[in-house]
């Protein structure tokens, strides 16, 4: 796969900072997951999709730089599907692909027409509907996997909106096999990679990046400091005042549901069963 060098000098000070200053706090951690979790097998193929954040464009970065010293042997693409982004946040997408050496393959959907006119759920709606788009061209590619840039805050956040609001324990996996794309995957490389981390790293290099490109939602996106309406934003205000406290709380909540004592639960659900306690009793 061939790398765009338009822009030599500063790709290459982006690949320093990871190397070096940012090296226990991105490269460290992202390795982490990978090994620990399994998430690149030899001989895959797989698609780093890129919404254009902050999140996805360093684990596309991260991506390339292990595949081309990686002793386990895997093709890598980098897909971006534009879901009908306006014309200055594709152009942003595509200045920093360029800008990063990250040589993008790009397909158009509807997909935020087709959101944006429902009546209930519409992120939830688009969130479905991104990843089916995402698994059917990554297929079609010839991909085996695809990879998401949901970091560490994205793992805890979820854990406690579902506690929260759902009445349930629910997490976030680092990987999970597609149910409607027989034979792909869904891996996670940022799943032990701290968000607080990935934006010093883009300010220490003058990088930006869009955020939410959503015609719904980007009204919400400076108000309260970056903090808007929605639950997950409540939710990571809520973690982050009780940081102040308690700077443990992040790697602690990470921690736990890695270790989950099943055992003094009254009831679990696996495989679509619900089970109680009083079975094994």
């Amino acid at each position: 796969m061939k790398e765009i060098n338009e822009n030599p000098e500063e790709y290459l000070k982006v690949e320093k900072s990871i190397q070096k200053k940012y090296h226990k706090y991105l490269w460290t951690p992202f390795i982490k997951a990978v090994k620990r979790y399994e998430l690149i097998k030899e001989g895959d193929r797989i698609a780093a999709c890129i919404s254009g954040g902050k999140d996805s464009m360093l684990m596309a970065k991260l991506l390339q730089m292990l595949h081309r010293h990686s002793d386990i042997p895997f093709d890598l693409t980098f897909l971006l599907m534009d879901p009908g982004y306006n014309e200055i946040n594709r152009k942003k997408i595509e200045d920093n692909a360029r800008l990063l050496n990250i040589p993008i393959t790009v397909f158009e959907t509807e997909i935020f027409d087709i959101a944006n006119s429902a009546s209930q759920s519409p992120c939830y709606l688009c969130a479905r509907m991104r990843r089916g788009n995402l698994y059917a061209k990554a297929k079609e590619m010839g991909c085996n996997k695809i990879a998401l840039g949901h970091h560490l805050n994205d793992v805890i956040e979820t854990t406690v909106m579902a506690m929260f609001y759902s009445s349930k324990l629910e997490g976030m996996m680092p990987k999970l096999k597609s149910r409607n794309f027989e034979g792909m995957e869904l891996i996670r490389p940022l799943y032990c990679v701290r968000e607080e981390d990935i934006i010093a790293w883009s300010s220490y290099n003058g990088l930006e990046f869009i955020r939410c490109a959503c015609r719904f939602t980007e009204k919400n996106n400076d108000r309260d400091g970056g903090v808007g309406n929605s639950k997950r934003q409540e939710i990571k205000a809520l973690i982050k005042e009780l940081g102040k406290e308690n700077p443990e709380i992040e790697k602690n909540i990470f921690n736990s549901i890695n270790s989950v004592n099943i055992d003094t639960f009254p009831g679990y659900k696996t495989k679509g069963s619900m089970h109680s306690f009083l079975e094994g009793y």
